[in-house]
């Protein structure tokens, strides 16, 4: 008999149990004896591909993060929308800063530790939910390879006017992406081309995210190349002013409030 996984909040039961591993206070997954178990995000996609990343990243500090993080840190001014905060990493160290930053997030569990964790300013829901509190921001962050909440050509109109209606004038978005491109990997390539026959881009990928019996919804996440972007920003209120992509195949992708 094969058992679904229960649908739950993924992400928040595995920054809690890494949040234990790491400080060693609070209930940690155990394998037998008192060895904690090392926490495994797993990711499954739509064609039977599954893939496992440790979550401990997602509680690194400065000194632990690639050189594009920090470089849009640094491009962050005024009041700032963490979009995706999860353990709340990139809030905590503009906190610091003392740019006035908030963390938005979908997990009741992920703003749960990013308040443990000393994340002052946090709101549980989306961007369009969001709209309702009245809230402005001068710059959006979408870091983490972030840029993928684009979800592809229908979602992202939908996204960025979102934004638009949370902005003040002149405001930012500065999101992180990956051109998946550069492999050779036939099973990966053979991806892409399945999606541009079914009339999406080749790295949107529809995925869940599993965690020991949890599981989330299947989901559409956009991996795609700067050009491909910028043709989904063309023709919104958004224009794509820069592309840093000093480490690729990884980009910093900066977008301006048209006035």
């Amino acid at each position: 008999m094969t058992v679904e996984p229960l649908i739950g909040d993924v992400i928040g039961e595995l920054l809690r149990d890494t949040l234990a591993v790491a400080t060693g206070v609070g209930p940690r997954p155990l394998v037998g004896g008192r060895l904690p178990r090392p926490v495994i995000e797993i990711i499954e996609r739509d064609d039977g591909l599954i893939n496992g990343a440790p979550a401990a990243h997602y509680l690194d500090g400065p000194a632990q993060w690639q050189p594009y993080d920090h470089r849009a840190v640094d491009r962050a001014y005024g009041e700032t929308l963490d979009i995706g905060t999860g353990a709340g990493r990139i809030a905590l160290q503009l906190q610091e800063r003392g740019v006035p930053v908030t963390g938005l997030d979908t997990s009741a569990g992920a703003l749960e530790v990013s308040r443990r964790r000393g994340v002052r300013r946090l709101v549980h829901g989306t961007v369009d939910t969001h709209l309702a509190d009245g809230a402005r921001y001068d710059t959006f962050l979408l870091l983490g390879n972030n840029l993928g909440l684009f979800e592809g050509r229908e979602r992202a109109p939908e996204f960025l006017a979102a934004l638009a209606a949370l902005a003040r004038p002149g405001a930012q978005i500065i999101a992180q992406g990956t051109d998946p491109y550069g492999t050779r990997d036939p099973l990966h390539t053979g991806y892409h081309e399945r999606n541009r026959r079914r009339g999406r881009h080749g790295g949107q990928l529809r995925l869940r995210l599993r965690y020991r019996e949890l599981s989330t919804e299947w989901f559409d996440y956009l991996v795609c190349s700067a050009d491909e972007f910028a043709g989904l920003v063309h023709g919104t209120g958004w224009r794509l002013t820069d592309v840093d992509d000093r480490d690729a195949p990884y980009y910093l992708a900066t977008l301006r409030l048209i006035d």
